[in-house]
C-alpha cells in the first residue's frame, strides 16, 4: 500500500480525545474538524509551573536525492517511546507546498509511521503558511503604497520582499510597477519562498503575541539616501500584520497513526532559513509530556547548528539527546556510488561515505557537546553484513547504533531505540555552542564554516563586504548567523560530496533580519526562491471521482 492508503486504512481518534491524552481541555483548543486543532496559547497559565520533558534532537547525515526519513524516525522514536510505556509528543515543522508540488513531496513521515490527517497537513492544514504570505504581501503593498503617495519616510531603496509558498523560479528577479501610471514608480524586485520570509522565522521566534509585534515593528524594510534604516514601526503596518498572524501564532495539534500526540507549528526551511519549529510549540510540548521529540531540517550542519546555534541560543534549550538519521544508501552514495548501483551490497562504498556520517557525530559529540545516538533507518535492500559493519565502525567512535524499522513496523520497530533514548537522556550534557555572541559578524561565519563544515576558510563578494560593513554600523553584529547553503554537502558546493580536498566558503551576499534576530548569509549558489524539476511531484497530484486526493508521497 502506498502512504496515502496506509493513512486512509487507519482508524484516528478525534482530536479532543488526543487533546485529553495530554490533560488539554477542550476550553484550550479551536477545532478544524475532527482530527485537527490549534491549540491557545493562554494554556502556558494552566501549564506554565509543569516540570519541563526530557527534549530529544531529530537530524541527520548530510542529505541525498535518495530520502534518508528524518520525519520518519522522528515519528517512530516518539510511537516507540509510547510503546514502552513513556509519555511522548512529537514537535514538528509545517511542510510547504514547494517541496510537496515539486520534488520531495510530503514531509508527514511515511508507511506505519505518519502524522494525520496526512493530505491536509501537507496541503493547507490551518493556514498558518497562508497567513504568513498574506502578513509579508500586505507589507509589500504598504510600502509601495507610501512611496507612491509621497515617500514620505524617504525610501530610496526597499529590501523586503514579496512571498509566496511555491516554487517559481520566474519570480527570482522581477520588474515591478510598469502599469505606466504617472506615480507609480518602476523597480527590481525579488521573490522568496514564504518558508524563506523573515515573517516565517518572526512567528517561529516569538514567544507570545507581543514579542510578535514588537519583532514586526523591527523589521527593516529599507533605506534613505544616507542609509538610514526604515522599520515596519515607521509605516505603522505591525499592527494589520499581527492580525492576519494571530491564528497562525497558535500551534496545531493532529496525531500519528498509533494516536501519539504532535504538535506541528512552522515551516522554515534549514537549506534557506533557520529550519526549526516554533519556539512556542516546542516549549509547549516539553510542559505537556515526559519526551519531546523535534526535528531540525536537513543535514546537521545546517538544521542543527541553526538549532543549537539559533533557537537553543534565543531559549536557554538544551537537548538531552541527539539521534542522528542515517541510512546505508546515503553513506554509499556519499561515497561516490551512483544511484543505479546504490542498492548493491558494497562495503568498500561504506567505508568511503561514512566519513560524512563521521563528521556529524564530531560535530554533534564534540563540538556541541551532546549525546549522541545513530538512528539506521532500515531499508530492504540493506545487508547483514553492511548493518554489521556500521555496528562496527561506530563501536570505535563509542556512539550506539539503532536499527530502527519504523516504516515497516511502526512504533514496534523503534523500542530498540525509544529504551537506548531512556538510558542516554538520565545525565544531560551542556550545549556548546559554535561562537559566541560578542564576536565579529566575519568570526562567526568564520567559526561556523571551519569548526562544522571543515573549510579552510572564507572568501567574500565586494557586495557580502559592504553589507557586513553596513550592519556592523547599525549595531546589530551580536546577531547570530544563519548560514544559507546547499544540503548536499558539507562545502557550498552541491557536486563536492565526498570533500576530501581544502575547500573555502563563498559568501555571495549577507541580509540582515532584524525582526528575527539573525543574520542570513548567503554561501554559494543557493536561492532563496527554488524551482520545480524537470518532472515535478504535481504531475501526479490528482483528486478521483470520489473526492479522494491522489498521488502525495
Amino acid at each position: 500500500m502506498t502512504d496515502i492508503e496506509i493513512a486512509r486504512n487507519t482508524k484516528l481518534e478525534k482530536i479532543v480525545d488526543i487533546a485529553k491524552k495530554i490533560n488539554i481541555d477542550e476550553d484550550y483548543i479551536e477545532q478544524y474538524g475532527k482530527y485537527k486543532a490549534k491549540i491557545s496559547n493562554k494554556i502556558f497559565e494552566k501549564i506554565g509551573n509543569n516540570k519541563c520533558g526530557k527534549l530529544i534532537l531529530v537530524t541527520a547525515m548530510s542529505p541525498t536525492p535518495l530520502g534518508e526519513g528524518k520525519t520518519t524516525i522522528s515519528i517512530a522514536v516518539a510511537d516507540g517511546l509510547q510503546k514502552i510505556g513513556k509519555k511522548s509528543i512529537l514537535a514538528l515543522r509545517e511542510p510547504s507546498l514547494g517541496p510537496v508540488f515539486g520534488i520531495k513531496g510530503g514531509a508527514t513521515g511515511g508507511g506505519k509511521v505518519q502524522i494525520a490527517p496526512m493530505e491536509d497537513i501537507n496541503l493547507h492544514f490551518t493556514g498558518d503558511i497562508h497567513a504568513m504570505t498574506s502578513a509579508n504581501n500586505l507589507l509589500s503593498a504598504m510600502i509601495d503604497n507610501h512611496i507612491y503617495f509621497g515617500n514620505e519616510l524617504g525610501f530610496d531603496k526597499v529590501v523586503w520582499k514579496r512571498c509566496m509558498d511555491l516554487n517559481d523560479r520566474q519570480l527570482r528577479q522581477v520588474n515591478t510597477g510598469l502599469s505606466g501610471e504617472k506615480k507609480i514608480v518602476p523597480r527590481e524586485d525579488k521573490f522568496d519562498i514564504t518558508v524563506a520570509s523573515e515573517i516565517m522565522a518572526i512567528v517561529c521566534l516569538s514567544e507570545n503575541l507581543e514579542d510578535l509585534k514588537q519583532r514586526l515593528g523591527n523589521i527593516i524594510i529599507g533605506y534613505t539616501k544616507t542609509q538610514e534604516p526604515i522599520y515596519v514601526k515607521q509605516l505603522k503596518a505591525e499592527g494589520a500584520m499581527a492580525v492576519l498572524l494571530k491564528d497562525a501564532l497558535k500551534p496545531n495539534l493532529v496525531q500519528t497513526l498509533e494516536h501519539t500526540p504532535a504538535i506541528v507549528h512552522g515551516g522554515p526551511f534549514a537549506n534557506i532559513a533557520h529550519g526549526c519549529n516554533s519556539i512556542i510549540a516546542t516549549k509547549m510540548a516539553l510542559k505537556l509530556s515526559d519526551y519531546v521529540i523535534t526535528e531540525a531540517g536537513f543535514g546537521a550542519d545546517l538544521g542543527a547548528e541553526k538549532f543549537l546555534d539559533i533557537k537553543c541560543r534565543k531559549t536557554g534549550l538544551n537537548p538531552d539527546a541527539v539521534v542522528l538519521v542515517a541510512t546505508i544508501k546515503a553513506i554509499k552514495y556519499h561515497g561516490g556510488i551512483e544511484k543505479e548501483k546504490i542498492q548493491e551490497e558494497n562495503i568498500e562504498g561504506l567505508e568511503r561515505g561514512i566519513d560524512n556520517l563521521y563528521r556529524h557525530i564530531d560535530n554533534l559529540k564534540n563540538k556541541f557537546g551532546l549525546n549522541v545516538i545513530v538512528a539506521l533507518n532500515r531499508f530492504l535492500s540493506d545487508t547483514e553484513k553492511e548493518i554489521e559493519f556500521l555496528k562496527e565502525k561506530l563501536k570505535e567512535k563509542d556512539v550506539e547504533l539503532s536499527l530502527v524499522e519504523g516504516w515497516a513496523k511502526g512504533g514496534e520497530g523503534a523500542t530498540d531505540i525509544a529504551n537506548k533514548i531512556v538510558n542516554l537522556v538520565e545525565k544531560t550534557k551542556k550545549l556548546k555552542y559554535t561562537y559566541n555572541d560578542n564576536d565579529s559578524i566575519k568570526e562567526k561565519i568564520l567559526k561556523v564554516a571551519t569548526k562544522i563544515y571543515g573549510a579552510k576558510n572564507v572568501e567574500y563578494s565586494e557586495e557580502a563586504d559592504k553589507e557586513i560593513e553596513k550592519i556592523e554600523k547599525l549595531g546589530y553584529s551580536n546577531l547570530p548567523v544563519c548560514i544559507a547553503k546547499t544540503q548536499y554537502s558539507f562545502s557550498d558546493d552541491p557536486k563536492n560530496l565526498e570533500c576530501n580536498n581544502d575547500y573555502n566558503i563563498h559568501v555571495r551576499n549577507v541580509e540582515l533580519k532584524s525582526g528575527a534576530g539573525f543574520i542570513v548569509v548567503l554561501a554559494g549558489k543557493i536561492m532563496t526562491m527554488p524551482g520545480l524539476p524537470k518532472k515535478p511531484a504535481a504531475e501526479s497530484i490528482n483528486i478521483d471521482e470520489k473526492g479522494e486526493i491522489i498521488g502525495i508521497f
